[in-house]
């Protein structure tokens, strides 16, 4: 049986525009993100922790050609490991 005999996910996302399943991103509206440094004896400084808070709405976008797809974006979080 070769990879390609596999049954493809049904669970996963296309974009219906442009077909592309594989790049996506997320755009948080009104968010807060606070980083915390720490400066180093040369005077140069390194990130210790990152929080993000986000206040509105999150959209999903193709990676492709841009399309929202927000309606996805309650299976795309259930699918982050």
């Amino acid at each position: 049986m070769q990879p390609s005999d596999l049954p493809a996910p049904v669970n996963r996302i296309v974009c219906p525009e442009c077909g592309n399943d594989k790049e996506f991103y997320e755009i948080a509206e009104n968010a807060v993100i606070t980083t915390n440094y720490t400066q180093n004896e040369d005077g140069s400084f390194t990130p210790e922790e990152d929080n993000s808070q986000i206040l509105g709405e999150i959209k999903l976008i193709c990676g492709q050609c841009g399309k929202d797809l927000s309606i996805f974006h309650q299976r795309f979080s259930e699918m982050l490991f």
